[in-house]
C-alpha cells in the first residue's frame, strides 16, 4: 500500500486539469452530405489559449466555408464538392492551432486511422499504404519571432529502434535553404523565419524514416506546406498613365473607361477583394458629381446629364479624378492605393461656322493676283478638330476662275485670292458669294444658317498697263547676207487701255550683235548690217532680238516684243583644210603620208562632197598625188622616196554649193631622218619648191585678198 499527502493528491489533480492552449480536438470526422447548405453549421470547434481567447481568429482553408468566433463551422453558400478535407486555423493574442475536418463516407467512419488515410482526395495526400502519416500544414505569413516555431507533426507507426525522421526539398536543403526542419525523434516540423506568400505561396517537401545508418525505411511522403495569406500588399495602379475619353452631349451612363489595380495579396481572399472609389474631382465646376466608379468593376461611367456635359459651357473640357482602390472589399481596415484618371470631353460638331458680318470689301488693281481679303468666322467648337476647321466655297459670281479661296490653317480666316489677272476694261467689279462649311459633317440636329454664307464686294482699279504686241513672239525667216536696208517686219502693238487714248513708240531693247533698227513710229523693222548665219549670235539657225513699245501715259508703260529671225543659209563659207602640217621619214616604207579633212560653216547642200586636187607639179618627175577617200576626206601619198628638207604641197579643196567655193592650201611636209625609232626633222636641207609651187601660192592669196 502507498500513502499521499494531501498536498501530493492536490499537485496531482492540478497536472491532470492544466489548461493546454488549442483545439480541444484535433481531427474531426463527419459524413459526405449530398450538399453543404448555406448557413448551416456543420459542427462546432472548440479552441482555448487558456487566456480569453483575446483576438480570436479562424481561416479554412476552402473559401466556401467559415468559422463563426463561437466556434460553429459554416457554409458561405451551398456547396456540392468540398474535397476530403478542410483545415481550420485559429489564432488568437497568446497562441495558435490547427484543426483537421476529415470528410468520409459512411463506412470510413469506424474504420482505422491508417486505412482512412488511403483514401486520395484533394488534401494532396498521396495514395498509400504506409505507416507515416504527414498532414498539410498551413502558416500565416509575416509571424513574428521567436525562431524557430513549431508548426505542425509528422506521425510514423514505425517502432524500429534508432528510426528517424528526414526532411528534404525546397525550403529545406534545396534553395531557399533552411528554412524548415524536422525533429528527428518526435516527429515536430518547425520554421525558422517570417514567410513570404507572395514569394513563394506553397512548398511541397518529402518526409521519410530512416534507420540508425542513415537508410530509408518508409517514404519519402510528401508534406505540403501552405502559407496563409495576410493582408500586408496595398492595391498598386500599374498600368498608368489612365486617359479616357467620351463625346460630349453623352447620355447619363455612358462608360467612360475602366481602372484596375492589382493586388499582390491572395485572390481568393479579402486581403485582395478591391473597391473603387473617387475621392477627388477637379474642377468640380458644372457638378461636384459628374462621374461615378463601379466600386467592384472600376468602370467610370457619366452621372450628369446630356446637357451638362457640353464642352463649350465648361470651365475646362478636362476633368482630374483621384481613383482609390481598397482592399478587404472596401472595409475602414483595409489598405489603399491611389491614381489620377484624367478624362477628356471631346467636341462634335454642335456649332456651325459663321462669318463675323455679311459683307466684305476688297480692292485690287488690274493685272494683280494674289490674296486680296481675309474672311473671318466665328465657330465654338474645338480648334483642334475638324468640327472647327472651316472649308470655303465660291458659290457664285466666278465663272472665270479668276478667284480662288483657301483657308489659313493657323487663324481659319478664308483668303481670297486672285489667281487670274483682272482687266478694268472689261469689268471694274465684281460681285462673289461665299460659304464656309466645317471639315466634319454637322451633328443630325445642327443645320448651316444664314450667317455661313456671305457676299464680297470686289472693285478692280484701273492702271496704265504696257502696250501688247500681236503676235508674240514674232517669227520671220530671211536669208542671210540680205543687203542692209532691207525690212524684216513691220510690228503690231496695241494698248490695253482702250479708254484712254494713248499713242506708242517703239525701240530697239536687245539686239545682240547690232544688225537691225525699228522706225519708233511705225515700228517697221530693218537691218543696219549683214546678217550671218554663222555669227556667235546665231543658235539653231535662229536670231533673237527684243523691241519696246512704250505708251504715252504718265508714267509711260511698256511692252516687250520679241523677234525670232530664221536666217536661211548662202554659200559663203570656202571649206578648211585639216592638218596643214605632215612629217614622214626619209627612208619610210609606206608612202601614204597624211589623210587630209575638210570642213565647211554653211549647210548642206553648200557642204560636201569636198573635191580634193593637187596643183600642178614642176620638174621632169611627179613627187606626189591625193586621192579621195569619201566625201570629206583625201589621202596624200608619195610617189618615192625624198631627201630631208620641207616641202610645200600646193592643194585645193571645193565645196559642192552653187556656185561653188575653193579654198587653195599648202601642206607643209616635213622629210625627218629617222634612227632607232627616233625622228630628227632639224637642220633639214633647203626648201625643195618649184618657182611655179610659188606663183601658185602668191595667186592664191591675192585671190583672198580679193573675194
Amino acid at each position: 500500500l502507498f500513502f499521499f499527502s494531501p498536498q501530493v493528491l492536490l499537485l496531482a489533480c492540478a497536472e491532470d486539469f492544466k489548461c493546454v492552449p488549442g483545439f480541444r480536438k484535433k481531427v474531426f470526422y463527419i459524413e459526405e452530405p449530398f450538399e453543404f447548405r448555406e448557413d448551416q453549421p456543420v459542427l462546432n470547434l472548440e479552441f482555448d489559449d487558456c487566456k480569453g481567447n483575446n483576438k480570436l481568429n479562424f481561416e479554412v482553408s476552402n473559401p466556401d466555408f467559415k468559422v463563426e468566433p463561437d466556434g460553429s463551422l459554416v457554409a458561405l453558400k451551398n456547396v456540392s464538392e468540398a474535397g476530403r478535407a478542410l483545415f481550420v486555423h485559429a489564432q488568437s493574442e497568446h497562441a495558435e492551432d490547427m484543426a483537421e475536418i476529415l470528410i468520409v463516407g459512411a463506412n470510413e467512419k469506424h474504420g482505422a486511422l491508417k486505412e482512412i488515410f488511403k483514401t486520395e482526395g484533394s488534401l494532396g495526400i498521396p495514395r498509400q499504404k504506409r505507416a507515416i502519416l504527414a498532414t498539410p500544414i498551413l502558416i500565416s505569413e509575416n509571424q513574428r519571432p521567436p525562431f524557430p516555431r513549431s508548426v505542425g507533426k509528422v506521425i510514423s507507426s514505425e517502432g524500429a529502434e534508432g528510426a528517424k525522421f528526414r526532411l528534404s526539398g525546397k525550403g529545406v536543403d534545396q534553395d531557399p535553404k533552411g528554412i524548415f526542419r524536422i525533429n528527428e525523434i518526435s516527429g515536430d516540423v518547425s520554421v525558422t523565419r517570417a514567410l513570404d506568400r507572395e514569394a513563394i505561396a506553397n512548398y511541397e517537401l518529402e518526409v521519410e524514416v530512416t534507420d540508425i545508418n542513415g537508410k530509408t525505411i518508409d517514404g519519402p511522403v510528401r508534406l505540403d506546406i501552405s502559407v496563409i495569406d495576410q493582408n500586408d500588399n496595398r492595391p498598386m495602379f500599374k498600368e498608368g498613365p489612365y486617359v479616357g475619353h467620351v463625346m460630349e452631349g453623352s447620355p447619363t451612363g455612358t462608360t467612360v473607361m475602366r481602372m484596375t489595380a492589382f493586388d499582390a495579396d491572395d485572390s481568393s481572399t479579402d486581403n485582395a477583394l478591391l473597391r473603387y472609389n473617387i475621392l477627388k474631382q477637379t474642377p468640380t465646376k458644372p457638378s461636384p458629381n459628374m462621374f461615378y466608379i463601379d466600386p467592384e468593376k472600376g468602370d467610370i461611367v457619366t452621372v450628369v446629364s446630356p446637357v451638362l456635359l457640353d464642352r463649350e459651357t465648361m470651365e475646362t473640357p478636362k476633368y482630374e479624378l483621384v481613383i482609390e482602390a481598397k482592399d478587404m472589399g472596401g472595409l475602414d481596415v483595409g489598405l489603399t492605393g491611389t491614381a489620377t484618371a484624367t478624362i477628356l470631353i471631346d467636341d462634335k460638331n454642335d456649332h456651325p461656322p459663321e462669318f463675323t458680318k455679311k459683307e466684305f470689301q476688297a480692292t485690287v488693281k488690274e493685272g494683280v493676283t494674289g490674296v486680296i481679303v481675309n474672311l473671318t468666322v466665328g465657330d465654338r467648337d474645338d480648334p483642334a478638330t475638324g468640327a472647327w476647321r472651316a472649308v470655303y466655297t465660291i458659290i457664285n459670281g466666278n465663272p472665270g476662275q479668276s478667284f480662288e479661296i483657301h483657308t489659313n490653317p493657323q487663324t481659319n480666316e478664308g483668303m481670297l485670292s486672285v489667281v487670274k489677272p483682272l482687266d478694268y476694261e472689261i469689268s471694274a467689279f465684281h460681285t462673289l458669294l461665299i460659304k464656309v462649311e466645317n471639315e466634319d459633317p454637322l451633328i443630325p440636329d445642327i443645320a448651316y444658317g444664314p450667317s455661313s454664307t456671305a457676299t464680297v464686294q470686289i472693285t478692280v482699279e484701273d492702271v496704265n498697263e504696257g502696250p501688247v504686241f500681236h503676235p508674240n513672239p514674232m517669227a520671220v525667216t530671211k536669208q542671210e547676207n540680205i543687203p542692209v536696208g532691207s525690212v524684216v517686219l513691220t510690228v503690231n502693238a496695241t494698248d490695253p487701255d482702250t479708254l484712254q487714248h494713248q499713242t506708242i513708240r517703239y525701240s530697239v531693247y536687245k539686239d545682240p550683235a547690232g544688225w537691225l533698227e525699228i522706225n519708233p513710229t511705225n515700228g517697221t523693222i530693218g537691218t543696219t548690217a549683214v546678217l550671218d548665219r554663222e555669227s556667235p549670235y546665231v543658235q539653231d539657225n535662229k536670231y533673237t532680238a527684243l523691241f519696246l513699245a512704250i505708251d504715252s501715259g504718265n508714267p509711260p508703260a511698256t511692252g516687250t516684243g520679241t523677234l525670232h529671225i530664221n536666217l536661211e543659209d548662202v554659200n559663203d563659207n570656202v571649206p578648211s583644210l585639216y592638218p596643214t602640217l605632215a612629217k614622214v621619214c626619209d627612208d619610210a616604207k609606206d608612202l601614204r603620208v597624211v589623210v587630209l579633212g575638210a570642213s565647211d560653216k554653211d549647210l548642206h547642200p553648200n557642204t560636201d562632197p569636198f573635191k580634193f586636187e593637187l596643183s600642178k607639179q614642176s620638174g621632169p618627175e611627179k613627187l606626189w598625188r591625193v586621192t579621195k577617200l569619201n566625201n570629206t576626206h583625201a589621202q596624200v601619198i608619195l610617189l618615192q622616196n625624198l631627201k630631208k628638207a620641207n616641202y610645200n604641197i600646193p592643194i585645193s579643196v571645193t565645196d559642192s554649193g552653187k556656185p561653188p567655193l575653193t579654198n587653195n592650201t599648202e601642206l607643209k611636209l616635213q622629210v625627218c631622218s629617222c634612227k632607232k625609232s627616233k625622228m630628227d626633222c632639224s637642220a633639214t636641207d633647203a626648201l625643195h619648191i618649184s618657182m611655179t609651187l610659188i606663183l601658185l601660192s602668191l595667186f592664191s592669196l591675192f585671190c583672198k585678198s580679193f573675194p
